[in-house]
């Protein structure tokens, strides 16, 4: 277990690739590392050697992955969909934004207004720091033209943004 005094830790759970998502991740942000990895022993149910457990920090975020897919006496036991967390990352710059997207984007699938599917199979919205500003102007008719603007897109473009709001 983690030894930080976050009371929640969100657990991604891996058929194989635990340790590779690990390390995926944590190339992408500062203030990240792995920080424990718990190995399968001789007594599987993994085989001998690879990750069962790993525990990192992700922006200072502590995660945990599992390698939880496996045969056993009692039958096979099978990883949850991924599809029921995602994962939200607020980006201080456009060129930090357009990193983090691109890199997360190899092997993914994109979709619209800032959200996409890593090659995991998890879910991130990538925004900039910023956008709830314009996105919730007190002006409706800013807000609308922001709206649609951002249904256009895939990546999210901040100053693009602010340009549709201000017509």
């Amino acid at each position: 277990m983690l030894k930080g005094e976050q009371k929640i830790t969100p657990l991604l759970w891996f058929a194989n690739e635990a340790e590779d998502a690990a390390n995926f991740y944590i190339a992408l942000f500062a203030d990240s590392r792995v920080d424990k990895v718990s190995r399968f022993g001789d007594s599987g149910p993994g085989r001998k050697g690879q990750a069962m457990m790993v525990e990192f920090t992700l922006a200072g975020q502590e995660f945990m992955a599992l390698n939880g897919t496996a045969a056993t006496d009692l039958g096979e036991i099978e990883a949850p969909p991924r599809g029921g967390i995602a994962l939200f990352v607020t980006c201080e710059t456009q060129a930090e934004l357009n990193v983090l997207w691109d890199r997360l984007a190899e092997g993914g699938r994109i979709q619209q207004c800032g959200w996409l599917i890593d090659k995991f199979g998890f879910a991130w919205n990538i925004v900039p720091q910023g956008m709830s500003d314009v996105m919730g102007d007190a002006d409706p008719v800013r807000r609308e033209r922001a709206m649609k603007a951002m249904l256009t897109m895939k990546k999210i473009d901040l100053d693009a943004l602010r340009r549709a709001a201000a017509g």
